[in-house]
C-alpha cells in the first residue's frame, strides 16, 4: 500500500507515540482514546485505525478488561468497551466502525426488568464476558453484544449484529446474525448449511 506524504507524516508520528507508550504493538494511529489503559492488554503485532476508543469501565469497584492476542488488526472507528471481560484472539481482522461491548444499561429479559422511565445513564450495569477466537474476521459496521463466544476461523458478515455464540469456522450474517456457511475439511470448502448434517453440529465447546 502506498501512501501520501500526509499519511506518511501522521504515521510517523503515531508510530513514535506507539513505541513510547505501547512498545509491544506495531502501530496505534493517533487520535486514539485508551480509556483506564492499565486494563487494556496490547500484544504484540496490534494495529489499530484513526478514532478508535478502546475503554475499561469502572462498576461496583470493578474495571472491565481486555486482551489482544497477537496480530491483531483493527479498521478505523472502533469502539470495543468491556464492564467485565472482553478476550481476542491472535490473528484477529476487525473492519472500521465495529462496536464490541459486553455491557448493557439496564436489564429488559425475566423478573426486575427496567423502567423506562429511569434515566439511561443511570440505570444498572449489567455484563457479561465476551470471547473471540483466532483467525475471526469481522466486517465493517458490525456489532458484537455481551456474553457472545465466537469461535475460531469464523467470518462475520458486514452489518451483522451477533448476539449469540458462533461455532467454529463458519460464517455468519444478519440481524440477528445466523450460520449461512460451514468449512468442510473433507471439501476443504465454505459451503451452505443445508449441504452438512445437522445433527454433527449440535455441540459448540467454548
Amino acid at each position: 500500500m502506498q501512501y501520501g506524504p500526509y499519511e506518511i507524516i501522521r504515521n510517523a508520528i503515531s508510530l513514535f507515540v506507539t513505541k513510547i507508550f505501547h512498545p509491544n504493538a506495531r502501530l496505534i494511529r493517533y487520535p486514539c482514546y485508551l480509556r483506564n489503559s492499565k486494563n487494556i492488554l496490547i500484544n504484540k503485532g496490534f494495529t489499530c485505525g484513526y478514532n478508535c476508543r478502546i475503554e475499561s469501565i469502572q462498576t461496583d469497584n470493578k474495571y472491565g478488561t481486555i486482551r489482544f492476542g497477537e496480530n491483531v488488526k483493527i479498521g478505523d472507528s472502533v469502539h470495543i468497551a468491556s464492564a467485565d471481560s472482553v478476550e481476542i484472539g491472535n490473528n484477529v481482522l476487525i473492519a472500521s466502525h465495529v462496536f464490541i461491548s459486553d455491557l448493557d444499561h439496564g436489564t429488559y429479559n425475566g423478573n426486575n426488568q427496567t423502567s423506562p422511565e429511569t434515566n439511561p445513564d443511570d440505570r444498572k450495569i449489567f455484563s457479561k464476558p465476551i470471547q473471540i477466537g483466532n483467525n475471526v474476521w469481522v466486517g465493517e459496521n458490525v456489532v458484537i453484544l455481551k456474553g457472545v463466544n465466537i469461535g475460531d476461523g469464523c467470518i462475520i458478515g458486514a452489518n451483522s449484529v451477533v448476539t449469540k455464540d458462533v461455532e467454529k469456522n463458519c460464517i455468519v450474517a444478519g440481524v440477528p446474525a445466523t450460520i449461512i456457511k460451514r468449512f468442510n475439511y473433507q471439501t476443504c470448502k465454505w459451503e451452505n448449511i443445508n449441504k452438512f448434517n445437522n445433527t454433527e453440529f449440535h455441540h459448540f465447546k467454548k
